[in-house]
């Protein structure tokens, strides 16, 4: 899977803050009360249900985490995404009361690892204070981080400096980057989407540690935070959009010349162009990117922006799905200008972490079919070089635009019919009956058709031979196998 997918890195310009819908709102710290600063972070009850991607059919196992979260406008109060990800109860306690007030996700965004909730009655929460959000801190401030950490039941309030601004992966989706501030204080479990305050307003949402290092936790900072807020305006949250280019730094000399470039450390070499991006048929493999939004892009893949050097998607994170961006590039010895429109590109999710989504499978015969992503790839062990290879090219090399999943045979429940196939489990399905296989559910159609054909045919990626399913023995053994394994429904095709 190229870096793009796993580095998007961003850095979006600090606006105003959002608008406050109470009369009630301030800056907790300045006007406000401390009791009242405390009484808006909130304590976080989530009673979780986890999928079980091993045997799909299966309910989940139940959990429970505690978490933090703060109020920001009527009814609205920000939290971590991975705080209150697959959650089926949530409850939430007010500093110094045992009541517990219901609530309920309005919007998630599991890529920048923000969630906004709401209460069932705000009537409590009227004369809270709101906290307003601030700047990116500077290197060496100071700041409070407030939270409900392990170690205690009640509020906790420690202070740490700002030590790091850089960009670097969100431990939530496993798959996307952004900007992110570094403090000298550790992130516990139970500080998760607490406010991280200085002078009176939020800098930052507490998020995660780094177990490798004591006293090291990290923050989403507020530019990531206005745009999650921006986002979900209109009611919907769209995602990032992406550019969907893989570059490559251009340092050495020799390759510089080879592509007639000046050894002026201006220019990234485009290495691959998604299919179905917003840059393809615009840029190829082979031409070199130059400028972004009149930004020079150096030999690093950076642009000098706000007197920092940042990534050049930087740019991109700053936009939303329509907006455009101007790419100046070399293409054959020629220069090109060109507006580019931007779009989200829904296939790379793969590669992320998904929630509050039902596994999908279908069980045929005893045979358990899933769609690859990453949820299967952490929970079910994938050794193929085939699944592998169909895994890491689905973005790159525009497998998606022919299957818009890869199934594999993840399971076989023993069964007179299926009996020594199980060798065969973890590889990649290629063609069921001389038909390739586009999807999960082109994949149930294809083996439950009106009429059985007299065998069933299943082709596996890398397999040294076809599975043959007699197709009058299915029906049988399809009942065998629900009762013998307490598989209450054959098949989810829907997430």
């Amino acid at each position: 899977m190229p870096a793009r997918y796993l580095a998007i890195l961003a850095l979006l310009t600090a606006g105003s803050a959002p608008a406050q819908s109470t009369a009630a709102a301030s800056a907790p710290g300045a006007a406000a009360a401390v009791s009242d600063i405390y009484r808006s972070v909130v304590r976080i009850e989530a009673a979780v249900q986890i999928p079980d991607y091993s045997t799909p059919w299966n309910s989940g196992r139940f959990t429970g985490g505690i978490g933090t979260g703060f109020l920001i406008g009527k009814n609205q109060f920000l939290t971590n995404a991975h705080v209150v990800s697959n959650a089926s109860r949530l409850l939430i306690t007010v500093h110094g009361s045992p009541r517990k007030h219901p609530a309920r996700v309005k919007f998630i965004a599991h890529d920048c690892d923000l969630a906004l909730l709401e209460v069932e009655d705000f009537s409590y929460f009227e004369k809270f204070p709101v906290f307003t959000f601030g700047d990116v801190p500077q290197l060496e401030s100071q700041v409070r981080v407030i939270g409900y950490p392990i170690g205690g039941e009640r509020l906790s309030v420690t202070r740490g400096v700002v030590s790091r601004i850089d960009f670097s992966s969100y431990s939530h989706s496993r798959a996307d980057s952004h900007l992110i501030i570094q403090i000298d204080a550790a992130i516990n479990p139970g500080n998760s989407g607490g406010p991280v305050i200085q002078d009176g307003k939020v800098v930052g949402v507490a998020f995660q540690g780094l177990r490798q290092a004591d006293n090291t936790g990290y923050i989403i900072p507020t530019p990531v935070i206005r745009r999650f807020l921006k986002d979900i305006e209109d009611g919907n949250y769209d995602h990032y959009v992406d550019l969907g280019l893989a570059t490559f730094p251009l340092f050495n000399p020799a390759m510089r010349r080879a592509l007639k470039l000046p050894d002026d450390g201006v220019g990234v070499l485009v290495t691959n162009v998604t299919p179905t991006g917003a840059c393809d048929g615009i840029l190829k493999a082979g031409d070199v990117l130059v400028s972004i939004d009149g930004y020079p892009v150096d030999s690093a893949g950076q642009i000098l922006l706000e007197g920092e050097k940042v990534d050049l998607n930087e740019v991109v994170e700053r936009k939303f799905a329509g907006d455009t961006v101007a790419l100046r590039w070399l293409s054959d010895g020629t220069w090109n200008d060109r507006d580019v429109a931007l779009k989200t590109l829904p296939p790379s999710r793969m590669y992320a972490i998904q929630y509050e989504k039902k596994p999908r499978y279908t069980v045929f015969a005893g045979l358990v079919f899933q769609p690859l992503d990453t949820n299967l790839f952490a929970s079910v062990k994938m050794d193929d070089v085939n699944v592998r290879r169909l895994y890491s090219d689905f973005v790159p090399k525009g497998i998606f635009t022919e299957r818009e999943d890869i199934v594999l045979l993840t399971r076989v429940e023993s069964d007179p019919v299926n009996s020594q196939l199980a060798g065969f489990t973890g590889l990649a399905v290629d063609k069921i009956n001389g038909t390739m296989v586009k999807s999960l559910q082109h994949a149930h159609e294809l083996l439950n058709p009106a009429t059985p054909p007299e065998f069933f045919v299943i082709e596996l990626f890398g397999a040294p031979r076809p599975l043959v399913i007699a197709g009058n023995a299915v029906a049988a053994a399809n009942e065998r196998v629900s009762k013998t394994y307490d598989i209450q429904k054959l098949s989810n095709l829907e997430e």
